[in-house]
């Protein structure tokens, strides 16, 4: 049986129709039969779309539903037996976020509140949330919005009573390939012969879509409710993967874009105090349970004063790396 067995299991995943969501059940369908997949997101292009690589018809598993976050009565109606949630659904494109701030939090902050009360009243036994290391200090509004939907879902165990819903999440970095990633802008600059870089100083921590669903569906597997899980991956030097998407071209430096930072954090020295280290991982326990809370005893504190920082990161994507991840 592999990690994150979900064979045999209701699966619902909001934001469904995104870059991680097609990923997921690409994944999900290729190494585990579910019962049901079901695919919850606003957009009915985007989920028709969907159905033309991932058929809903004959004895296929899969199921859309239209439905926003916002809406909670219709989240209850999509949560009825459904076993596990992936909370994939958000506004999170920075600008956006910080020009429309009332829209981002209605849905990443209240829409996260709908989500942990229609999982709770329908006993749905897990819910896994994706959050982002624009949650750790965060100097942005999407960034606060996130770090206000991970307290909101540790916390929510705290809610469940006699339920076995359980709720944690996941914080990982850029996800190369995904929307709003930086290689497409890289990749059609090149075509005018210059590339717009903030700071040729910044540095990302980086993962593939196929790395973040595995991370998502191991975290699943371990959770107790609580936690949230940060992967160990590698950083990238900005200016590094510039130069391996458009070699030659003119660099031209524009400055730091408000609400963006020099360097990313995934585990902050105060988070690191009620941390584990993991193999593979970092798990942040809840500094304040009022549930039964299971603690991870199999893993190792993190010295004083420690931190996971894109800039001081022991592991480097270099230029073969970066090439190769580009080619994929």
């Amino acid at each position: 049986m592999k990690l994150g067995d979900l064979n045999g299991k209701t699966i619902l995943v909001t934001g469904g129709t995104g870059s991680f969501g097609k990923k997921f059940t690409e994944v999900v369908l290729r190494d585990y039969r579910p019962k049901k997949l079901i695919i919850f997101s606003r957009d009915e292009l985007k989920q028709h779309e969907m159905r033309q690589v991932f058929s809903d018809s004959g004895t296929s598993p899969m199921r859309y539903f239209i439905g926003d976050v916002r809406d909670r009565d219709r989240l209850y109606r999509a949560f009825n037996g459904v076993e596990i949630v992936v909370h994939a659904a958000a506004l999170k494109q920075v600008p956006a976020c910080e020009y429309n701030p009332f829209e981002a939090i209605q849905t990443n902050i209240l829409g996260a509140k709908n989500i942990i009360d229609a999982a709770i009243d329908q006993g749905v036994k897990k819910v896994l949330a994706l959050s982002t290391d624009k949650a750790v200090n965060p100097v942005n509004l999407y960034g606060a919005t996130k770090l206000c939907a991970e307290k909101m879902f540790v916390q929510a165990n705290s809610y469940t009573g006699d339920s076995e819903t359980r709720l944690a999440c996941v914080r990982y970095g850029n996800v190369l390939g995904s929307r709003g990633s930086v290689i497409p802008v890289f990749q059609e600059q090149r075509k005018r012969g210059v590339i717009t870089i903030t700071d040729e100083r910044m540095t990302r921590f980086w993962l593939t879509l196929s790395q973040g669903v595995e991370f998502v569906i191991n975290s699943i597997d371990r959770m107790h409710g609580g936690e949230i899980f940060v992967p160990k991956i590698p950083s990238m030097r900005l200016m590094d993967l510039a130069n391996v998407i458009a070699e030659g071209c003119e660099i031209q430096l524009i400055g730091i874009r408000p609400g963006e930072k020099l360097h990313e954090m995934l585990l902050s020295q105060d988070e690191a105090r009620h941390a584990v280290e993991l193999d593979d991982s970092y798990v942040i326990e809840p500094s304040q349970p009022f549930w039964g809370y299971h603690s991870w005893r199999e893993g190792v504190r993190p010295p004083d004063g420690f931190s996971y920082a894109s800039d001081t990161n022991t592991n480097w994507l270099n230029h073969a790396d970066l090439q190769r991840l580009i080619n994929e």
